[in-house]
């Protein structure tokens, strides 16, 4: 496919061509329907679908009553652990997820603390003109005046975790380099629990940068309040050793003429769910979700995302893009916007691309839109997954590029344009490093 023809494709899909979206690949969950139907006739393609029942995964439309929402904004939220079920693979937003890989964070656990030996360790460096960290605990504001726990992992965290760690940027400041806050697990049998809560007060400008790494059984919450006419971002690294296991929330309210900059990186962990939710409750807000993730043989990486778009003239675009290699790399992307009758003037699009760079890796990707009012300014949404595109290997080949470079250069092109939207130099290079790491595994 050409750039001209990629071009008008997209123009297609923003003016709502089903066969734009059909050429796009965009057919909400037509991996998992494809799985059912191959349960059903036992053929060739069986194999996908008898992952699923190892992973005691099931395929569905039933939905417990508690998910039943009348749309994705609605569902039920609450701070008691009692009102939370247990998740299941019959509930919607679980149904991807191989629960018995994540079983232990899907339990009430305390923190894995011992004296002097923590099971999560934190470094924080704060940069000048900020306020040195502090702690909230619970019920102590900002802390839960956004985050309300949407389901089990989430409840616990915030249970869980006595203090929450605070980060702030002052009022009319502009802070010049990001808060940085390094997370290392000391141990994949070790369980952690956290709540941080980030917060750029009136018209102040910050980063903040969380890097996980080492390993543990992580649950987490991620808060972030943008006070009027504020910029925050929010660069979260999930570079976690092979054997950890981390589900996290991170969830966003934007203010006035505000805007949240969140950036999701995962490359490494054994299972990683990530579950970002954005909140554009005052006119004139925006939200710019990316993300970039590399699933090596053995992994999985789960990608979920909703924007509540409640009021007037605010604008989000999301863009994530997955390479996949290894027989069993999984991924799971899942986009939810969700405009409201009140939101008019909304501008939104979301995209999701999947390079699959070896056979027997799987990309599972569904973009939503609900749309409650016809006074939009444009809303769209896009997926896609396939292979290597041989026009563009054939022509780099065609110019004296051996096919191992050739490929690299494919890759390394599909990641480009997201890694030039991270404006740390710091973080750009880290990627193009790790993703030359993962290449050398794949063209190998």
């Amino acid at each position: 496919m050409t750039t001209s023809d990629m071009t008008e494709l997209k123009d297609a899909e923003y003016a709502g061509d089903p066969a734009a979206d059909e050429n796009a690949g965009h057919a909400a969950g037509a991996a998992p329907m494809a799985a059912r139907d191959a349960l059903a006739a036992g053929g060739e393609d069986s194999a996908a679908a008898a992952e699923l029942e190892d992973e005691g995964m099931t395929l569905t439309d039933e939905q417990s009553a508690a998910h039943g929402a009348h749309n994705r904004g609605d569902r039920a939220r609450s701070f008691e652990l009692s009102d939370h079920e247990r998740p299941t693979s019959d509930i919607e937003e679980w149904r991807f997820t191989p629960l018995r890989r994540f079983a232990p964070l899907l339990t009430d656990t305390a923190t894995d603390d011992r004296e002097g030996d923590p099971a999560v360790d934190y470094q924080v460096e704060v940069p000048e003109g900020a306020p040195e960290v502090s702690t909230l605990a619970v019920g102590e504001a900002p802390r839960g005046t956004v985050l309300v726990p949407e389901d089990l992992p989430s409840a616990v965290a915030s249970v869980r975790s006595e203090q929450a760690l605070h980060l702030v940027a002052p009022k009319n400041t502009d802070l010049a380099e990001p808060f940085r806050v390094e997370i290392t697990g000391r141990g994949a049998d070790r369980r952690a629990n956290a709540h941080v809560v980030l917060e750029t007060k009136e018209s102040s400008s910050a980063t903040f940068v969380l890097n996980h790494t080492g390993s543990a059984q992580y649950a987490q919450n991620v808060e972030m309040v943008a006070g009027d006419n504020s910029q925050m971002t929010v660069i979260s690294l999930q570079d976690w050793d092979d054997d950890a296991l981390h589900i996290a929330t991170h969830h966003g309210a934007i203010g006035r003429d505000a805007k949240i900059k969140h950036i999701v990186v995962t490359l490494g962990g054994s299972a990683v769910r990530v579950n970002t939710i954005s909140d554009l409750v005052h006119p004139g807000g925006e939200v710019e979700n990316l993300g970039l993730y590399f699933s090596d043989e053995g992994q999985f990486l789960e990608h979920r995302l909703f924007v509540d778009h409640t009021a007037p003239n605010c604008t989000s675009d999301s863009a994530y893009k997955g390479a996949l290699q290894g027989r069993s790399a999984r991924s799971v992307w899942v986009g939810d916007v969700l405009i409201r009758k009140e939101a008019e003037g909304t501008n939104t699009y979301e995209l999701n691309r999947n390079l699959v760079l070896t056979e027997g890796a799987r990309a599972d990707s569904v973009p939503n839109l609900e749309i409650e009012t016809g006074e939009i300014e444009g809303a769209g949404h896009a997926a896609a997954t396939g292979r290597f595109d041989d026009e563009q290997l054939f022509y780099l080949r065609a110019r004296g590029i051996p096919e191992k470079e050739a490929r690299r250069l494919v890759v390394r092109g599909f990641f480009a344009e997201l890694i030039q939207r991270i404006d740390v130099p710091e973080i750009r290079e880290h990627l193009t490093e790790s993703i030359e790491t993962e290449l050398s595994r794949s063209m190998s």
